[in-house]
């Protein structure tokens, strides 16, 4: 009987070119919310090469949101308990597993599965775990220093998808979740229809992080501009929330935290976003949404918002790329708070001036 199996050919490059109609292919990447998001461009870039795929994803259940009403994503599978989620990946028996995390509990999940096809990255933990290894950027773009969408598909091109432009990162908000957040903004003294843009005071960590009172000052200029503020405080910036509730509350609307689902609604409908490097930069991209986002410590070159109008500000720090969605600062001219509001300001008067664009 003729061997048509592609990797006992050595062929990796028609791996998902010759899987049958309707396979399911699964693509794991547990956290977190900018790195989900920036999935959506290769999850659209495979669906319109061969609609027939059925693409699931299997995420926390805190991040599903991301995917919800995508039309090219099959089903949301929620990572639960190590025991449980290998159980029901077992059961699936799908053929072909994408680790786009790379993680150990990512890399044992991927094993578990018992999928035939376990894709992973060349030098990544646990590497003996997959069956195909894909180059890093350096060896796979002759180029250590990519974004990381163009590293996240790097995957699924070594595996054959045929190489064309990158989608747009994409996410689609509910129609229950932008009338609570129509309701939440009306609550904070913002009518619907009313501009408003987003700020995004938090961020991983202290050296990414603007100074609140920075943003306070920002908020008052587009405040100056007939602009209504929106501050995104997530449970995880509870450190800086005081000094943001009291540097802010009389120039920018606080409300309590949302869910991922209200934010992506809350993104939708702004005039314009400015923050920090952060997860919810990258929601507002896949809202199409103009931005401005401040770099200290992490690449712009590698984590800009993808392809949707945006100033980065940065620190001029130099970085010594890792991995493909990787690098080490190794000197910064001068830290994340010597940003003056004034080079803020002129990124966003730059936006502010483009024609309007549809909300999505």
């Amino acid at each position: 009987m003729k061997d048509v199996d592609p990797l006992r050919r050595g062929q990796p490059s028609s791996l998902l070119r010759d899987l049958p109609q309707g396979s399911e292919i699964l693509i794991l990447r547990l956290r977190s919310l900018g790195d989900l998001v920036l999935e959506t461009p290769a999850i659209a870039a495979i669906h319109a090469w061969r609609p027939d795929l059925r693409i699931h994803v299997l995420v926390e259940p805190r991040f599903a949101a991301v995917f919800e009403g995508n039309p090219a994503v099959a089903k949301i599978l929620l990572a639960g308990k190590f025991m449980q989620t290998a159980r029901e990946l077992r059961r699936r028996r799908i053929p072909v597993v994408f680790n786009q995390h790379g993680g150990p509990t990512s890399a044992f999940l991927t094993f578990a599965s018992r999928s035939p096809r376990r894709v992973c990255w060349k030098g990544f933990q646990f590497s003996f775990l997959y069956n195909v290894l894909a180059p890093d950027a350096r060896e796979f773009y002759g180029k250590a220093t990519v974004h990381t969408v163009e590293h996240r598909i790097s995957q699924f091109y070594w595996t054959g998808l045929p190489r064309a432009p990158i989608p747009k990162a994409q996410v689609f908000p509910q129609p229950d979740a932008r009338e609570a957040v129509s309701r939440i903004l009306e609550q904070n003294g913002i009518e619907r229809g009313a501009p408003y843009a987003v700020l995004q005071p938090g961020a991983r960590l202290p050296g990414m992080r603007w100074p609140v009172v920075k943003f306070a000052e920002l908020a008052r200029w587009l405040r100056e501009r007939r602009i209504s503020s929106v501050v995104n405080l997530s449970p995880a910036d509870a450190e800086i929330a005081p000094a943001v509730r009291s540097a802010m509350r009389d120039c920018a609307a606080i409300p309590a935290p949302l869910s991922i689902r209200e934010l992506i609604a809350l993104m939708a409908g702004a005039r314009l976003f400015v923050g920090n490097d952060s997860g919810p930069a990258h929601l507002a991209a896949a809202t199409g949404r103009r931005s401005v986002v401040i770099y200290g410590p992490t690449n712009p070159a590698q984590w800009h918002p993808w392809q949707t109008e945006y100033r980065a500000i940065h620190t001029n720090a130099v970085f010594d790329p890792r991995r493909g969605d990787k690098s080490t600062a190794v000197r910064e001219s001068k830290p994340i708070g010597a940003i003056a509001v004034e080079e803020v300001r002129r990124a966003c008067e730059e936006l502010l001036a483009l024609p309007e664009t549809p909300q999505c």
